[in-house]
C-alpha cells in the first residue's frame, strides 16, 4: 500500500514497465517461503477487495519503504491511506536524486 511498482505485463491502461520484471524479481527473493507482518491502515481493502496493507520482514525492513528508497517501486497514495506519504515522498526524492532503479538513466 501506498506504492506502485513497474508492471510486469501489459494489463488494461497499464503497460509495461522497462524495470517490472527487476522489481519483481527483487520483491520475490525478499518475499519468498518467508514469513512477513501486515500493517493495515484506514481501509483493509480496495473496491478489487485486495488486501491493502504496509509490509515488514522478518528482520524489521518495512518492505514498502525499502523499495521506494531502492528505486524499485513510487510513491501511489490513495487517501484515506496516507499514514506514510511524507516518508515514501522523501524516500523516492532521494531515490530519484541518486538515480536509483528505476531512476537510473
Amino acid at each position: 500500500m501506498g506504492i506502485d511498482a513497474p508492471e510486469t505485463r501489459n494489463t488494461g491502461r497499464k503497460k509495461k514497465g522497462a524495470f517490472g520484471e527487476a522489481a519483481k524479481a527483487y520483491v520475490t527473493q525478499l518475499t519468498l517461503h518467508k514469513r512477513v507482518q501486515l500493517e493495515l491502515d484506514v481501509q483493509e481493502s480496495d473496491r478489487y477487495q485486495r488486501l491493502l496493507a504496509y509490509v515488514y520482514l522478518e528482520d524489521g525492513t518495512f518492505l514498502n519503504a525499502h523499495l521506494v528508497a531502492n528505486g524499485y517501486a513510487i510513491l501511489d497514495t490513495h487517501p484515506p491511506n496516507v499514514k506514510y506519504v511524507d516518508l515514501f515522498a522523501d524516500l523516492q526524492q532521494q531515490a530519484r536524486q541518486e538515480k536509483l532503479g528505476l531512476w537510473a538513466e
